[in-house]
């Protein structure tokens, strides 16, 4: 397959032959579960579905018991579908883990970020405070005008406000795999992954 899902553990470092400091993000990859080989004939596309960690049947919803029943495997609490290796025989069961990558590889990294509520034009968008003096009183951190009187009489689309920061899908790309763990099924990737710890990842190549 050309990912996995994964879960963020947290981060560290680790040293390299030369004595070099590493920062490092420590990924749980796997294992995933084939829950649905997709094809051109019945689907359009082709593709393969996993499943990755464990759910209660009883939090499962009724469709989806079908589903993993129809697979042979237990309800997993999360689903992604990734592109197959052409001539691979992928089957239903099939399970998959960390040493789908090896040492030195790139990959892309995509997950929520974290959430940070409402939050003002300068912790959201980067703006300048506004000047301290000259009778300023109570808007230093405001965002100024917002538009024009006359014309156009209105907003633009798109201007920057405040608003809700956070807890958006987010890629971070060409990280570099510096360690793998075929025992523990863990990554370490150099750098940091979005999210929160425990939070759900799709690592890809």
């Amino acid at each position: 397959m050309r990912g996995i899902i994964g879960k963020k553990v947290g981060m560290t470092q680790i040293f390299d032959d030369s004595g070099k400091v590493i920062p490092v993000t420590v990924v749980d990859a796997g294992p995933v579960v084939v829950t649905q080989v997709k094809t051109k004939a019945n689907d359009g596309y082709e593709a393969v579905q996993v499943g990755f960690g464990q759910r209660k049947e009883k939090h499962t919803t009724k469709p989806l018991q079908g589903h993993f029943a129809k697979a042979g495997v237990t309800p997993r609490y999360t689903l992604a579908e990734f592109d197959g290796i052409r001539g691979f025989d992928y089957k239903t069961g099939q399970q998959f883990g960390a040493n789908l990558f090896h040492e030195g590889e790139w990959v892309d990294v995509s997950g929520l970020s974290k959430g940070r509520g409402f939050a003002g034009v300068i912790k959201r968008h980067g703006f300048q405070r506004q000047n301290v003096t000259h009778g300023q009183s109570e808007y230093l951190r405001h965002p100024g005008s917002i538009g024009q009187s006359s014309d156009p009489s209105r907003v633009w689309k798109g201007m920057r406000m405040a608003g809700h920061k956070g807890d958006e899908k987010v890629t971070v790309k060409n990280l570099k795999v510096v360690k793998v763990n075929e025992d523990t099924n863990q990554l370490f990737l150099r750098g940091a992954v979005p999210g929160a710890k425990n939070g759900i990842i799709i690592i890809t190549k």
